[in-house]
């Protein structure tokens, strides 16, 4: 049976995964899914992502086949960059990793302080999460607030001219959270890479096309692992 290793997004449960998982497993592929200290395992350290590459190069074995997503690809593309010799081969997923300025970003923090007030009154929390959204960074306890401020921050310095390690990049073209620009700035930089863009993928595409997912994982394990 073949074994695929693989580090989720920024989420706190794993569970949209299992009929990805599950397809997989009746094609013979392994999935050991890895828990993300401060997301899916317990932690109440502010990591930095020179400590999450030290956490995956520990919990991946040389030489295995990897997949991340979202935050997962970027952790695995930092981890690369230093040590592009540790994978046989890496899928990326709708992969974060590429530096972009975000204005957008910048106000909804700012918008997030002045209207926090209104979280503390019930007929209008409605109104709060309606302006602001349900967005990772106002769902997370402080020190994962502070965690993800260090992710996006990493995307400056990272170089992934760096990465040799033979890459497959999976992207959907409805992705509003990584989009497909992005996908195309990756191939270009990551200079042993091949890329396939799916026309009705989301960010989630364990949520929203579990088969396809699962077809497209299966065709490049028997390809590369």
């Amino acid at each position: 049976m073949k074994t695929l290793y693989v580090i989720h997004g920024w989420t706190y449960t794993v569970e949209p995964w299992k009929t990805t998982i599950d397809l997989l497993k009746q094609h013979g592929i392994e999935i050991k899914m890895l828990n993300v200290p401060g997301l899916t395992s317990p932690s109440n350290k502010v990591w930095k992502i020179s400590d999450y590459v030290k956490w995956a190069d520990e919990n991946i074995p040389d030489g295995a086949v990897a997949l991340g997503h979202s935050n997962g690809g970027r952790i695995l593309l930092n981890l690369l960059s230093k040590k592009p010799e540790k994978l046989k081969h890496v899928i990326l997923l709708d992969s974060a990793g590429v530096y972009e300025e975000s204005k957008k970003r910048d106000i909804a923090r700012k918008v997030s302080k002045l209207m926090a007030p209104l979280k503390g009154i019930k007929p209008l929390r409605k109104v709060y999460h309606k302006v602001l959204g349900a967005s990772d960074y106002d769902r997370a306890p402080e020190n994962m607030k502070k965690t993800l401020a260090n992710m996006l921050e990493s995307d400056k310095k990272l170089d992934m001219t760096a990465v040799s390690t033979p890459a497959t990049i999976l992207w959907g073209k409805m992705d509003n959270v990584t989009p497909p620009r992005q996908a195309a700035t990756m191939h270009r930089r990551l200079k042993n890479s091949e890329i396939k863009y799916f026309e009705d993928w989301t960010h989630a595409p364990y949520i929203c096309d579990p088969e396809g997912l699962a077809k497209a994982i299966y065709a490049t394990m028997e390809k590369y692992a």
